[in-house]
């Protein structure tokens, strides 16, 4: 039962770059009057955020495309690590981020996390400029470059106490899909801008492309998204608010790690988000490996992968938000299992040069899922937290049904930021999987943890009479 409108705070304030003392987004009269519009302002904020904090994360994937072509000869093993590493810096700094934005307050902390990512961008800008920079330096960058992860994790635990259970599913899938957006971001902008002395003097000079046989600003790649950083900082700082609901020590945030289905959840985010974020950190290698010779390059084709999966993220929540989070779950790790096997089949092997259209096409599918996956986990976790402490507090009356939808909506922002962390090791096992593992046994091990998977969620969550049905 919301509590009445009568019932608000005359101290409260709602204006940007303040914090909120009271918030109640299912009173639909506040929703109706204040809720909303404070709520989309945050979230319209936060996205483009975010977007950039997946930008850093993921500019290795296509820098390392091309650090050859300009003179830095290294292995095949060597690319696939540099595009691997950041995985684990950001899976790392998610379990941290996801605890220390509700205690420092989730404004402050958003400005704070975008704007020390120039640090790693002008350090690759650099870097990026000598070939003779050794390998150590380039994979301790890429590992800062990983920092740019952990936005996420803060994020989407943060956007999901603005707004009422009804439009979770919807607002956790907008931040989060077009926060995904800066995978697509990058890998199409970043070949672009290489191309051209763009940034003018100020960037360098230019690099010589010796299997293109012309100049390319592999440092333009880096430097073009610092001012933008700036301004997103900025816009954080200013316009954003913190919420005092959403305040809370460790001390509280911890009660997570004993619940079932924060790891249940965890689990299943591994399969969605994991292969998704690993996926876009690898494909444009796998294209290059298996398919340049053929006359298909990588950064044409590797951006529209994220790019689906990103927006099939949206999909993914609204259409959880209509008919269950778990229904569409099983439907996304069914559409993944099934796509990697078109994929399996496309890859050359032997003397067979592969059919790069059914391989493309099966990626595509994959990332699709994955994205729709990713929407309808995120909005299992809200549901499954929110039911379990009401069914706690029955019959207690109205008091003890506040402090359970307060503690539901504490558990699952720290539940969703702390699966967010755990999937993004995807980033690295994946494209470190790659480098190590035939490139075919690696997508059977992924099909059969999709399995596993779909066991999970069918028997905790989507068949009648389930433990938790979301």
């Amino acid at each position: 039962m919301s509590a009445p409108t009568s019932h608000r705070r005359t101290g409260d304030t709602y204006r940007p770059g303040s914090t909120i003392a009271e918030w109640r987004p299912e009173d639909d009269s506040f929703w109706r009057t204040t809720g909303k519009k404070v709520a989309n302002r945050n979230l319209w904020i936060s996205i483009p955020a975010l977007m950039l904090g997946f930008v850093v994360w993921q500019v290795w994937s296509v820098t390392a495309v091309r650090l050859n072509d300009v003179g830095f000869g290294l292995t095949t093993s060597q690319l696939f690590w540099l595009t691997a590493i950041p995985g684990i810096t950001g899976g790392t700094f998610r379990i941290l981020y996801t605890f220390i934005g509700p205690i420092f307050g989730e404004r402050k902390f958003t400005a704070f996390s975008t704007i020390i990512l120039i640090a790693p961008m002008l350090w690759l800008g650099f870097a990026l400029q000598d070939t003779g920079t050794p390998y150590w330096e380039l994979a301790l960058i890429a590992a800062v470059c990983g920092i740019g992860g952990a936005n996420f994790s803060s994020s989407m635990a943060n956007i999901g106490f603005f707004f009422p259970k009804r439009e979770k599913g919807s607002a956790n899938g907008l931040n989060g899909g077009l926060g995904n957006l800066g995978v697509s971001v990058v890998q199409l902008v970043a070949p672009l801008v290489v191309t051209a002395a763009v940034l003018g003097a100020p960037a360098g000079d230019s690099q010589r492309d010796t299997v293109k046989n012309k100049d390319v600003w592999l440092q333009n790649g880096a430097f073009l998204w610092v001012p933008l950083l700036v301004i997103m900082a900025l816009l954080a700082w200013f316009f954003m608010n913190d919420l005092k609901v959403a305040a809370a020590p460790f001390s509280q945030q911890k009660i997570i790690f004993k619940r079932k289905h924060n790891w249940l959840m965890t689990w299943l985010y591994v399969g969605t988000f994991g292969s998704f974020i690993g996926f876009a950190a690898g494909l444009p290698l796998l294209i290059k490996n298996n398919f340049a010779a053929q006359g298909y390059q990588a950064t044409t084709y590797a951006w529209i992968g994220p790019f689906v999966g990103a927006i099939t993220r949206w999909a993914g929540g609204w259409l959880s938000d209509k008919i269950g989070g778990a229904r569409v779950t099983m439907v996304a790790f069914v559409g993944m299992a099934a796509s990697l096997i078109v994929v399996i089949n496309a890859l050359p092997s032997g003397g067979n040069q592969g059919n790069f259209w059914a391989f493309y096409v099966g990626f595509l599918c994959a990332f699709a899922f994955s994205g729709i996956g990713n929407g309808s986990t995120f909005r299992q976790i809200p549901v499954i937290f929110r039911d379990h402490h009401l069914k706690q507090a029955e019959g207690k009356g109205a008091e003890a049904e506040q402090a359970a939808l307060k503690q539901a909506e504490m558990e699952a922002g720290a539940v969703t930021g702390f699966s967010a962390a755990i999937a993004a090791y995807g980033f690295f096992f994946i494209p470190a999987m790659f480098a190590n593992f035939a490139v075919t046994s690696s997508l059977w091990l992924f099909i059969g943890f999709y399995v596993t998977c779909l066991a999970v969620c069918w028997w905790f969550y989507a068949r009648p009479g389930a433990e938790a049905p979301s």
